[in-house]
């Protein structure tokens, strides 16, 4: 699934990183033989077997460069966020794929109870249909992050051992797997440990493969399934409230806690459905911050990327692809 980078302050090459940079086998590192007695401990690997996939981990200094924050970050705008994401040749590509996953989309909705323009709109965010799924070596990218990217090392530790575990039930090699650079994969950008947890063989035939189309739309109404979704239920309503109003109530967090006649200060349309909501704001520099109850379903999508501008970017992209459809 897509990942969230938190914004840290970029740090110092440590000197194993720099070392690593030169041509040191990661094998040679204490942090990660720690890590293969723990393998071989908790999971049974063999430990000279895992020396040896080590032995052959390059370091990835674009991963490193990927993840890190700019130095000068912009001014998050939720106008120019959702302009990436809802536009023509996304709609496009987007009614196309729905068009020829037709029957496996409605299979999928019926199955799990995700609305199929929802399904649709995730693989277009996440990946354009498959155009852009990444190709860095796997592995290597997770041993880059897991022992050179100390901000979220525990992270991608915790993956790396999933993409083991994952290797070993699909019968490959660990290093046979190529992605995002931080370690996503397929049409949906899984995560391995959510490969592991929500990924189903949808298509049917003798293997689960995240890169065909079929397997993916399963895969994602299973995820946004097993977090939550309700089915038929609100996703967002807009809203109005003072700035001054706003600020306790997105202070609680993207989490429904409240009902929408508990929010001190809210106008929201006659229809807004009365059920559990967060506010959500959007904003965009110099001009009026945009307001909606975000309900149930719209935290679920959360769960598949924790951004409130990328739940509503597809949203936004599954209802253009509705209308048009």
């Amino acid at each position: 699934m897509c990942l969230c980078v938190s914004v840290v302050q970029p740090f110092p090459l440590s000197p194993a990183h720099a070392a690593d940079a030169q041509g040191v086998r990661y094998s040679e590192r204490a942090e990660v033989r720690e890590f293969i007695a723990e393998m071989r401990q908790k999971h049974e690997f063999p430990e000279t077997w895992l020396i040896r996939q080590f032995d052959e981990a390059d370091f990835k200094p674009a991963v490193i460069k990927y993840i890190l924050p700019p130095a000068s970050p912009q001014v998050r705008s939720w106008k120019t966020y959702r302009s990436r994401f809802v536009e023509p040749k996304r709609i496009a590509a987007g009614l196309a794929f729905w068009q020829q996953h037709a029957a496996a989309i409605a299979r999928a909705s019926a199955e799990y109870g995700v609305p199929q323009e929802i399904i649709v709109a995730i693989i277009g965010v996440e990946t354009i249909y498959g155009k852009h799924m990444g190709d860095f070596e796997t592995f290597s990218a997770l041993t880059t992050l897991a022992f050179d990217y100390p901000p979220r090392a525990a992270l991608f530790r915790s993956q790396l051992e999933e993409l083991f575990l994952l290797a070993r039930e699909e019968g490959r090699s660990p290093r046979s797997y190529a992605g995002s650079f931080a370690g996503a994969l397929g049409l949906p950008q899984f995560l391995p440990g959510s490969i592991r947890r929500y990924a189903v063989n949808f298509d049917g035939d003798d293997r689960l493969d995240l890169n065909t189309p079929v397997d993916a739309i399963g895969s994602v109404a299973n995820f946004l399934a097993a977090h939550g979704w309700v089915k038929d239920g609100p996703i967002v309503a807009p809203a109005q409230i003072d700035d001054t109003a706003a600020a306790a109530l997105i202070a609680l967090g993207i989490k429904p806690q409240k009902l929408p006649s508990e929010m001190v200060g809210l106008v929201t349309r006659p229809d807004a459905p009365q059920e559990a909501a967060a506010l959500i704001d959007l904003i965009t520099p110099e001009q009026a911050t945009e307001y909606w109850l975000g309900y149930q379903n719209f935290y679920v999508i959360t769960r598949y990327n924790r951004s409130s501008f990328y739940a509503m970017a597809v949203h936004d992209l599954a209802q253009a692809l509705k209308a048009r459809r």
